[in-house]
């Protein structure tokens, strides 16, 4: 029979694992999903700056569509 890996709380035998010990299986089995800092608490500029993917795709628009 295979081994149960459920997520149920701990039974009378197995002692429930810690908190830290949990965060730190998670991170090393799914990394670091959540950023460091949020994204009102970056500067504003760097979402401003123009990628040179948008740059070219705005030099393809024809003069009669607006560009």
């Amino acid at each position: 029979m295979a081994e149960d890996t459920s997520s149920e709380p701990a039974g009378p035998d197995e002692p429930e694992e810690p908190e830290w010990k949990r965060k730190q299986r998670l991170a090393r089995i799914f990394g670091d999903v959540l950023p460091e800092t949020t994204s009102d608490e970056r500067e504003s500029s760097a979402e401003s700056e123009e990628s040179a993917s948008d740059r070219w795709l705005k030099s393809q628009v024809p003069p009669h569509h607006g560009g």
